[in-house]
């Protein structure tokens, strides 16, 4: 076997663990897969798995690491097209709401799961669902910032809250969607995200 297609083959393996493993922590938290587990759910060894991430930890980081970069390249990628402001604003927002209305893993929203799970335990995971979610708000109060110094925006416009009301509006969305299978909630989350806006 070549180097490369060894080195693309055990790309392709770690690609399978993290989807899973993905999938798993959507519906029952971070603290939810384990290296046993994986092995067994996708036919392979312990040490197979094992190899390619070391520790529980490490396993963790990267299905966080893997559900933020799935988010952000279906999020907030496609609304770089946009001029930065209150146009690109409004399209990462509505971007967020299709992806909470119809989300890639089966649990909904990974990073919404790590937010609950995480947000009272100190360590490295909690640090690292800290950071996710500080790029998302940083992403949001960069537009808000250049909609106000635009005109798009009125001076004196409140950014702290409209921020807090945006990203209130998409936990709110995933709760919704999760627990009550509520179809409504979309809609709801788009009026509330234009309030906060105007």
């Amino acid at each position: 076997m070549s180097p490369r297609r060894s080195a693309a083959e055990a790309l392709a393996t770690r690609g399978r663990i993290l989807d899973r493993a993905a999938g798993i922590a959507s519906e029952e938290g971070l603290d939810g897969i384990t290296i046993g587990r994986l092995a067994e759910e996708l036919g392979m060894s312990k040490s197979g798995v094992h190899k390619h991430f070391g520790t529980k930890e490490s396993l963790q980081l990267s299905t966080l690491d893997k559900a933020f970069v799935d988010f952000w390249h279906r999020v907030v990628e496609p609304a770089l097209a946009e001029p930065a402001g209150l146009r690109r604003l409004r399209a990462v927002c509505a971007n967020s709401v299709s992806y909470l209305e119809r989300p890639l893993l089966p649990g909904g929203c990974l990073m919404t799961a790590a937010l609950s799970e995480y947000d009272g335990r100190p360590g490295v995971v909690r640090d690292a669902v800290a950071e996710v979610w500080s790029r998302w708000r940083g992403q949001l109060r960069a537009d808000l910032g250049v909609a106000v110094e635009n005109g798009e925006l009125p001076d004196g416009f409140d950014v702290d809250q409209a921020l807090f009301e945006i990203v209130a509006a998409g936990l709110a969305l995933n709760a919704a969607m999760q627990l009550d299978r509520d179809d409504a909630a979309a809609g709801r989350a788009r009026r509330a995200i234009e309030r906060a806006l105007g």
